[in-house]
């Protein structure tokens, strides 16, 4: 009995054509697994097919409004929702101590467009708490992330305090905001516990 050799007979075999039922199974597959904005989705179809289109010596651009059907379908069903995305991943951004200005960049990076980010930001402007805004919030996560400013032990805090300020502003904080976190007593840069049941 003649022993085949698996993998060069699949090799042989040529991929399949890329069709929407294919490309739906990937959107499906991926969407799944991530939290995704419409221009995801679109880049990670277009990788795809450019990896099958190269398999089967095609041009991927004869696929582009396959990959943009894919993507309005996925839309309309509401498994893509850039406000939603947006709105969740700026929240997990300041959880971590990101400023306003990176946390634009990073969602810019997803796709998102400008009008979105703005009407999310504005939202957050909305739901902060009197006398405390987000980035205030976010400032003090990123010194206790980075154990800066008032997470220093106190005999050591003066001869960092130029480096930590500057450590604010390459984060993306203004210098006002970043002074009040850096120079803030230990128990002023604590999280609020306002409403939680401790």
């Amino acid at each position: 009995m003649k022993t085949r050799n698996v993998a060069a007979e699949r090799k042989a075999r040529p991929a399949p054509a890329v069709t929407e039922q294919w490309l739906e199974r990937v959107a499906l597959h991926y969407l799944d697994r991530y939290s995704a904005t419409a221009e995801m989705l679109r880049r990670v179809l277009a990788r795809r097919v450019e990896k099958r289109s190269r398999d089967r010596l095609e041009e991927p651009a004869e696929h582009s409004e396959l990959i943009e059907a894919t993507v309005a379908r996925a839309v309309r069903a509401g498994l893509v929702d850039d406000a939603r995305f947006t709105n969740a991943r700026l929240a997990t951004l300041r959880r971590r101590g990101t400023s306003t200005r990176k946390a634009g960049a990073a969602l810019a990076a997803k796709g998102v467009d400008r009008a979105t980010v703005e009407a999310a930001l504005a939202m957050e402007r909305e739901e902060s708490e009197a006398g405390e805004t987000a980035e205030e919030v976010a400032a003090r996560a990123f010194a206790r992330r980075r154990r800066i400013g008032p997470h220093r032990p106190a005999d050591t805090r003066p001869a960092h305090r130029e480096r930590d300020l500057a450590a604010m502003a390459r984060a993306g904080f203004s210098y006002s905001v970043g002074k009040a976190v850096i120079d803030a007593d230990a128990n002023e840069s604590q999280p609020s516990t306002k409403g939680l049941d401790i």
